[in-house]
């Protein structure tokens, strides 16, 4: 098979829509790993460089939902917490990680989910959004490459919700 930089052209009515195993055990396994996928469907990306408004227009694929493999970066070199602020906010987590088991055999454990929300500011004073990111990464204790895979979405916003948000804004001005 040849390598496809953009499927979405080549593939008409292609979806990229994998399952938690998928992401966890094809697409990040084999690129901690090593090895090369036959399409270029998810890309690298240090999405802490950028805020999540910017990261459809970077993403290879999706409309509603964005895929990228990310680097971790720490705080304080090797060891410390995960740095994941921005220019204009920070990701935050919604609580602890979820174990991700095996659809086949659910005693195999394949991996942890970390979901986390986008606020706008710095720390203790900063504004929630509806930007929502799945951090997905491999059990393993000891791996190759320290990267994990993450899925960016906005979540569904009701349109009660959107009105308050629109006369707190024209309050504003």
């Amino acid at each position: 098979m040849s390598y496809q930089s953009n499927p979405e052209v080549e593939l008409p009515g292609f979806r990229f829509h994998p399952t938690e195993e998928e992401l966890l055990e094809f697409y990040l396994r084999n690129i901690v790993y090593g090895k090369m996928l036959s399409y270029d469907v998810i890309g690298f990306l240090n999405i802490y460089h950028h805020d999540p408004w910017d990261l459809p227009g970077l993403s290879k694929v999706g409309e509603r939902e964005w895929y990228f493999f990310v680097p971790i970066d720490r705080k304080h070199g090797k060891g410390g917490r995960p740095n994941r602020t921005t220019k204009n906010g920070f990701w935050k987590a919604t609580g602890s990680d979820r174990k991700i088991v095996s659809l086949s055999d659910q005693k195999k454990m394949i991996g942890f989910k970390k979901t986390l929300v986008f606020y706008k500011g710095r720390a203790q004073r900063g504004c929630k959004t509806d930007w929502v990111m799945n951090e997905y990464r491999l059990p393993d204790a000891t791996l190759p490459k320290d990267i994990v895979m993450c899925k960016v979405y906005r979540k569904a916003t009701s349109l009660k919700v959107l009105e308050q948000r629109a006369a707190m804004e024209e309050e504003l001005k």
